[in-house]
């Protein structure tokens, strides 16, 4: 089944490894709120960054797969899951990385984070994956439906909105692995093992909206359509907020709506004006970003370990305070300069077409 290649995609991703590269690499201890995760409940700019991706990443697992006809060959099955386990041992090699950076010996496996925004990604690509294999799409659909409602009920039943190591998700983390293993700068982890099922159900969310992208209409059509099931995901996860709050640390249900609202109807408009009108001056900076993305992402979080452990963060940001400006600017400044370094090797590898797969 062929497909024709939305520059939408390449961009909205490219336009999402670059905010992640800016918000994990704040260069100082203050940052605008926006750049930042939420303490709790709400949503900011930064918290917007990983969901998109989850989407994205749902949108392109449809159009990968549809090229095979969803057919559950030993060839795909074999893909899937050295791809799965791949960007799983990634995310683990980043962490031991930083801990050796930072000391903790190169042998210590004991403090390893198993969990990870890596370890998500892959789980959701993996089982969503092997759901379109499986299933089909209204079946998918339907799953990923009872999954947000049971997740919703276990919330509500079991301390999901309490901030401490009573809420069932951290409960689960803890009786499944060891402390060691685990986000431990809050009660609550924000890549938690019971958490992966809402992100599961929000990757499912966007393989659907792929299959609405793929039909066999006019691309204004289907981005009317995308649009209308945008403004029902976002009324729906603003109405759903007021029992279950938006809250990106335990992913809940509402959160999941909304976020994938918002994601849908940004890539509509940006499918619009490239798509369909054709302007598209100035996206190659994006793009670049979003052909090479998981590359992208692990060289931008590899840069910043070493920049931390050298202390050579300290000494940029320092450099950068003395221009008389407020902190919060000038951890803004350092975190674009890191992700505009990191531009100057998308770029290139982008102008060559060399696009490195993980």
């Amino acid at each position: 089944m062929k497909t024709k290649r939305l520059l939408s995609l390449d961009i909205m991703r490219g336009m999402t490894i670059v905010c992640m590269i800016i918000v994990n690499n704040g260069g100082g201890p203050q940052s605008y709120r926006h750049l930042g995760h939420s303490a709790w409940n709400g949503i900011t700019v930064c918290d917007l960054v990983f969901p998109f991706f989850l989407f994205i990443m749902g949108v392109t697992t449809y159009i990968s797969l549809a090229k095979t006809g969803f057919a559950p060959s030993s060839v795909s099955l074999r893909k899937i899951f050295r791809r799965t386990v791949l960007i799983m041992l990634i995310g683990w090699a980043i962490h031991w990385f930083a801990n050796v950076c930072y000391g903790k010996g190169w042998l210590d496996f004991g403090h390893l984070r198993l969990t990870g925004v890596l370890t998500r990604i892959a789980l959701c690509y993996g089982v969503v994956s092997l759901m379109a294999l499986s299933m089909s799409r209204r079946a998918m659909g339907v799953t990923a439906a009872a999954l947000l409602i049971v997740y919703g009920a276990i919330l509500l039943l079991f301390n999901g909105y309490e901030n401490d190591l009573s809420n069932v998700n951290a409960v689960v983390d803890r009786f499944l692995l060891s402390e060691g293993f685990l986000y431990t700068k809050r009660p609550v982890g924000p890549e938690g093992i019971l958490g992966t099922v809402p992100a599961i159900a929000h990757t499912v969310i966007g393989f659907c909206c792929g299959a609405l992208l793929m039909r066999k209409e006019s691309l204004e059509v289907r981005l009317l359509k995308l649009f209308v099931v945008a403004a029902l995901l976002l009324v729906g996860g603003f109405i759903l907020s007021g029992i279950l709050p938006e809250n990106k640390r335990i992913w809940s249900p509402s959160y999941v709506l909304i976020t994938c609202g918002m994601a849908a109807a940004l890539l509509a408009a940006i499918s619009y004006f490239t798509d369909v009108k054709g302007y598209r001056k100035g996206m190659a900076f994006f793009e670049s970003f979003g052909v090479n993305p998981l590359f992208l992402y692990v060289l931008g979080d590899i840069a910043g370990i070493i920049l931390g452990a050298t202390h050579a963060r300290q000494v940029i940001y320092d450099w950068i305070l003395g221009w008389s400006v407020v902190p919060e600017l000038a951890s803004a400044i350092y975190a674009v300069s890191l992700m505009l370094v990191c531009g100057l090797v998308a770029l290139p590898l982008y102008r060559r077409r060399i696009y490195i797969k993980i």
